[in-house]
């Protein structure tokens, strides 16, 4: 049965949000976590879903409870709560 992590949240500017997001890749790999999706709203560009495969369910829980992940969202302009999701195949 496969494992997943599924977050939505808005971004003040997807292509700044982005940048930031590609620069992260190193921590979401070490965490056991493979991007599935890449989505934006087709009604708010700035709403972002992405869908990530996890390796290991408990690890895709620390990654998403991390302080580290928290200051990287503010950072790259995250706007809102993150919806986050952990999701079984």
């Amino acid at each position: 049965m496969a494992n997943y992590l599924l977050i939505r949240h808005k971004v003040t500017d997807f292509k700044t949000w982005k940048v930031g997001y590609d620069t992260h890749q190193a921590m979401r790999t070490e965490a056991g976590l493979t991007e599935k999706y890449l989505l934006r709203s087709a009604d708010d560009p700035n709403e972002v879903v992405a869908l990530f495969e996890a390796q290991d369910i408990d690890r895709a829980k620390g990654f998403a409870s991390s302080a580290e992940l928290r200051e990287k969202m503010q950072e790259f302009g995250v706007a809102d709560r993150p919806d986050i999701y952990f999701l079984n195949g």
